[in-house]
């Protein structure tokens, strides 16, 4: 069955009136006959669906209009107009837009704040009968975790998932869709798509790769292309045939759910509708069979186990447990350990993280919270959440940005009952640990048997196979001769059991005896013949990633040892750059460059103490390590909150810099006002510009949101700035940006304008007379030093 949304509210409401400035929700209340108007001719084009006029009904976007009071009431009056429009048959998707702002670490809006947000919108559109949820163009997985958490608490109505991607095929802090898919499904999103940003053309391939990871329906509403300026308006080029021809492409691809975002109109809808009333049934999508394979995801990858995938590395380090030093780093609060070790464990090779915050006398929960934002700004792996503490393992589910791996859950009542529910709830895995009331079962019969009734307990909970993996035990060779048979023997059993994938530490069985290292190497080697999936291990541990290698490329991971072979090679080559604490400006660069903002103080005061240059020290280090950072954005090799989090470094270092030399000015890179145009109240992506620009060195002026034209033209004038940026995140808002710049103009003003915002293009930005457009954040910073050298 293919079901067909109705296109652009925002335009719509334009032309029948709505001025820049004005609150379009608030049309539901004052302008209710418009508003069943618009639904009115879509569903005379042919939609099946309408979408209910509340994509800024929420408490924070009505906040900016003064009508934070009244979410119920708006979205209410909303859905009501839309079902009094609607004739039988015809369904009612309720729209849930962004907050506008990025959660904590990337933000300033907690978790629970979004959450809270969206519950409260959600309900009232729940109490108001609509059809459907459907949030919609998010650009943070984060987000749209806290609307879809919120939306299964509030409502039994299915629930429509739809992110926003850039032309780069990620959101804008760097979730691929296959992560995407892989992440809501598990939370449970009933319909999982992409809509605005780009156009159908762009955003096939988007619904190609998800189709490839889910069984779920997909939806897509794509632009009417993307936007071009002409005659001081705001123009979407893509005509209502041209669209419609894509819906071919679109079915083909694997969508169920089609329709139109910015710049579709009732006549686009009408065209796609008789494209869609002549296909033959044989272009109908078809059911997918998508392998039930187990995958965890962060924020920007997707990691799958099993026994069809190499063996994955979990790096065992982040452990309070007899190490001083790292225990001490966690009751203090500083975390500088704890995300040094992350870093190196990447960079040893890690797939995944550990991470344990078992320190007596502290706030287990508040630690895990703290430790899983820190790593999860800093490292692109997934994480494995280590606990016994309940309260620690929701604290850790819910701030982390993606399908974590809960370390574990044993066949004991209480565990049951507690982590299977909050692992359902947050769409994480679970490791099952055959430990029950009684004690460690003793052979591998035993051990497949007390697993039995964690699998058996985590159907009923309502997970899945694919979310199900296996510890083994390892028991200590020098208490138990026949500790090391049974754990390969355990690891047999459980392929042809159940053929979940196993994760299993090594170190025990080696504890008492000589040689650690050797006698752990050789087990691996043979666990991972038996079936182990993802040891838990050192891997800094050189004999073991030798082992790894060699075990891949025998087992067939690796064929005709290639890997293998490139390892080897490679084994006397080292990143000196990273390590040389020697060279201080390199240990500046390589500090900025992973995000190390604790630590940056203390090198650059060693740095100045050695009598190393503030110039030098800004251009050699800072500007050097953004400047590889940039590249690496550009590359895709880091997303945005990496940048963050160096700009952030680079900050504190130049703060640094000015507290220990307090004449030295020449960090000041110039003064940058910065304003989203009159009528647009989003100020996301200005505000992400804003911090980058500060952090590198640059003065801020930011005049906000909702700014006229001649109050920017004012302010650049008696502030005399080197560089104005001018943001725009609305169709409807577009044109202020060339009316602004034509202004700037007139006024004699001679400061270079930067124009972004996710509907702006290059094209547009030259129209309108802007010097620059920038796609992204960082290509702003590296514009404004372009343009400001010049």
């Amino acid at each position: 069955m293919i079901y067909l949304f109705d296109g652009a509210m925002g335009t719509m409401l334009q032309q029948a009136g709505l001025q820049p400035g004005d609150c379009p929700e608030l049309w539901n209340i004052e302008q209710a006959d418009k508003i069943i108007d618009i639904h009115h001719q879509y569903i005379t084009s042919g939609a099946d669906i309408i979408e209910t006029n509340t994509f800024g009904a929420n408490r924070i976007k009505l906040s900016h209009y003064g009508l934070a009071g009244k979410v119920k009431e708006i979205n209410i009056a909303a859905a009501q107009a839309a079902r009094q429009a609607a004739s039988p048959g015809i369904k009612i998707a309720g729209s849930v837009g962004p907050t506008g702002k990025f959660i904590y670490p990337l933000g300033e809006l907690s978790f629970d704040e979004a959450y809270d947000v969206f519950y409260e919108q959600i309900c009232a559109l729940d109490q108001s009968q609509v059809d459907f949820i459907i949030i919609e163009t998010i650009i943070d997985i984060q987000e749209i975790r806290a609307a879809l958490l919120a939306a299964k608490a509030a409502t039994t109505k299915p629930v429509i998932c739809q992110l926003s991607f850039g032309a780069d095929g990620r959101t804008v802090t760097g979730t691929d869709p296959q992560t995407a898919v892989l992440t809501l499904e598990a939370l449970g999103a009933n319909i999982i798509g992409a809509n605005c940003s780009l156009g159908p053309a762009q955003l096939l391939s988007t619904v190609e790769t998800m189709a490839r990871s889910t069984k779920l329906p997909l939806s897509v509403q794509p632009n009417a292309g993307m936007p071009v300026l002409i005659n001081g308006k705001t123009v979407f080029p893509m005509e209502p045939n041209e669209m419609a021809s894509w819906i071919p492409r679109l079915l083909e691809a694997g969508a169920a759910y089609i329709g139109g975002c910015c710049g579709t109109t009732p006549q686009h809808i009408l065209a796609m509708r008789q494209v869609l009333d002549t296909l033959p049934l044989s272009s109908l999508p078809k059911a997918r069979n998508i392998p039930a394979f187990t995958a965890l995801t962060s924020r920007s990858k997707t990691l799958y186990l099993g026994k069809n995938f190499a063996p994955a590395i979990i790096g065992e380090r982040i452990n309070p447990t007899g190490r001083k030093i790292l225990r001490a780093d966690i009751q203090d609060g500083q975390f500088i350990m704890v995300k040094k070790e992350a870093l190196a464990q990447v960079q040893a090779g890690a797939h995944l993280l550990d991470v344990n915050m078992g320190v007596p006398g502290i706030d287990q929960s508040q630690a895990m919270k703290k430790a899983i934002e820190e790593l999860s700004m800093l490292v692109d792996v997934p994480l494995v959440i280590d606990t016994t503490d309940a309260a620690a393992l929701e604290a850790g589910l819910k701030s982390f940005p993606g399908r974590a791996l809960i370390n574990s859950v044993s066949a004991e009542p209480e565990r049951i009952e507690t982590f299977l529910p909050l692992a359902k709830k947050y769409g994480a895995a679970v490791l099952c640990l055959p430990l029950a009331s009684g004690g460690v079962p003793t052979t591998a019969g035993e051990r497949v048997e007390t697993v039995q009734t964690i699998v058996d307990a985590a159907y009923e909970a309502g997970l899945q196979p694919k979310d199900l993996l296996l510890d083994a035990l390892t028991m200590t060779l020098a208490a138990d001769p026949t500790a090391a048979l049974e754990t390969l023997n355990t690891l047999k059993l459980y392929r042809t059991t159940f053929g979940f994938p196993s994760v299993m530490g090594l170190s025990n069985v080696s504890y008492g005896l000589p040689r650690r290292d050797i006698m752990n190497a050789t087990f691996c080697a043979m666990c991972l013949a038996s079936g182990l999936d993802a040891p838990i291990l050192n891997p800094y541990d050189p004999l073991m990633q030798d082992i790894l290698a060699a075990s891949q490329a025998i087992l067939g991971n690796d064929p005709s040892g290639r890997n293998y072979s490139i390892v080897k090679s490679n084994m006397t080559l080292s990143d000196s750059a990273a390590n040389n604490t020697s060279d201080p400006l390199a240990a500046i660069k390589q500090a900025v460059i992973n995000g190390e903002k604790e630590a940056i103080s203390t090198l650059i005061i060693q740095a100045l103490k050695a009598k190393e240059d503030p110039i030098t020290i800004t251009e050699n280090a800072l500007t050097a390590a953004m400047n590889q950072i940039g590249e690496a954005f550009g590359q895709g090799k880091c997303f945005l909150p990496q940048v963050l989090l160096s700009a952030e470094t680079m900050r504190s270092a130049f703060l640094t810099i000015k507290e220990m030399l307090p004449a030295h000015t020449a960090v000041s890179r110039g003064k940058v006002l910065l304003a989203t145009v009159k009528g647009d109240i989003h100020d996301l992506g200005k505000n992400i510009v804003a911090a980058l620009l500060e952090n590198n060195g640059f003065e801020i002026i930011d005049l906000g949101k909702d700014v006229a034209a001649d109050t920017i033209v004012a302010k650049a004038l008696t502030e005399k700035v080197d560089l104005i940026g001018l943001c725009a995140l609305m169709t409807t808002t577009m044109p202020q940006i060339d009316h602004t710049i034509a202004l700037l103009k007139q006024s004699g003003h001679t400061a270079k304008v930067i124009v972004g915002g996710a509907v702006l293009t290059a094209d547009y930005a030259q129209q309108a007379g802007a010097d620059a457009y920038a796609p992204n954040g960082v290509e702003a910073v590296t514009i404004a030093k372009q343009l400001l050298r010049k």
